[in-house]
């Protein structure tokens, strides 16, 4: 197993195999990455590849909110057209049902697997274990976001009144109300200095009023309420990690957008050839896709305190990118890309705060 060992939020992370006492320093600069102390390392791209282990023609896209999943479902919709496959969605509702009990999920996976192949699907739903009904795997794949981007994302879409306005078009009756003009301007800042019922993050906590979307583990950990329901728990994180390394072919994230279409690209070929292109030619459009324009800075004061109180969450968000890294860095046996490769140049993405999912 990877374990994170430091931050790589600042570009570089670092991972110790517990059989080696070689550290391993993955450094992502402007134009590759590259590992020192490789020595002893396997890195090699089939080894780090869960999609050989599918048994069905099938991409399961279990996606996190608030991470730019309806940018990767555009991208996929259209490479569906190039490649061949599928690409549907569950439609939502006012509420979304992240977990089922064991009937639901077997009814859900029994529709999913009469459907015509090749295909995706993607809805906002915590890991199901297809063979745990005795039921062919899928091609598992998720996106990340930073924990903190999270909970800024989330608040202030809650409170952009186009949303509601938006929901009532889709849902008419069954949409929520709109709120008061208090809750929608409400800065994240004024909420968490006040410890307003909304931004309270209290350790353990099964259930809050501001829902469960501060919860990114709990889409990897599973279907187990006692487990992986506590809030920013140890164990619902380091279960949510064994998951991500035995389960999924591929957890990315936009905040290094040229890394994940290029996993993407070489781990799930027959679904994903061409991605970068796609991307690319549809930029404008695939970068904005739900894009909220509500927001405002936040402090740091603010950060820190969110920091503090998601700290197995950043941990969790911090593995899946070194992860990511090593199946980068694969592709091309540990040594970095060059300068020529220029669809594999990490981008900066100074706006990325701006943009909502």
């Amino acid at each position: 197993m990877c374990m994170i060992a430091g931050a790589a939020r600042r570009n570089q992370s670092m991972k110790r195999d517990t059989d080696m006492d070689t550290t391993t320093i993955i450094t992502r600069s402007s134009t590759s990455i590259s590992i020192d102390g490789i020595d002893g390392f396997n890195l090699q791209a089939d080894l780090l590849n869960n999609t050989k282990y599918a048994e069905v023609d099938f991409v399961f896209f279990n996606r996190v909110p608030k991470v730019g999943s309806q940018s990767l479902m555009e991208l996929m919709a259209r490479l569906g057209k190039i490649n061949g496959f599928n690409h549907a969605r569950n439609k939502g509702g006012a509420h979304e049902t992240v977990l089922m009990n064991k009937q639901h999920q077997s009814d859900l996976l029994s529709d999913l697997l009469t459907r015509p192949k090749p295909h995706i699907y993607s809805q906002h739903i915590a890991y199901i274990n297809f063979t745990r009904f005795h039921l062919p795997r899928p091609i598992y794949i998720n996106l990340v976001r930073d924990p903190i981007d999270r909970i800024i994302s989330w608040h202030y879409y809650i409170r952009a009144r186009w949303y509601y306005r938006d929901m009532q078009a889709k849902l008419g009756d069954k949409a929520p109300a709109m709120p008061s003009d208090e809750f929608l301007d409400m800065d994240l800042d004024t909420c968490v200095r006040n410890k307003d019922r909304h931004c309270t993050f209290n350790q353990m906590q099964i259930k809050n009023e501001a829902g469960d979307h501060r919860r990114q583990t709990l889409f990897f950990c599973g279907m187990n309420q006692k487990l992986c329901m506590p809030f920013n728990s140890e164990m619902a994180m380091q279960k949510a990690k064994r998951t991500v390394e035995s389960e999924y072919a591929v957890v990315g994230t936009w905040e290094d957008t040229n890394i994940t279409l290029a996993v993407l690209e070489a781990y799930i070929p027959r679904y994903f050839r061409n991605a970068k292109v796609a991307y690319y030619l549809g930029k404008d459009r695939l970068s904005r896709v739900n894009r909220n324009n509500v927001t405002r800075i936040v402090s740091d004061e603010t950060r820190l305190i969110l920091r503090k109180n998601l700290t197995n969450e950043i941990e969790f968000y911090e593995f899946c990118k070194q992860r990511l890294y090593l199946q980068y860095a694969a592709l091309s046996h540990g040594k970095g890309f060059g300068e020529d490769d220029y669809l594999l140049v990490p981008e900066q993405r100074n706006d990325y705060n701006e943009e909502e999912y």
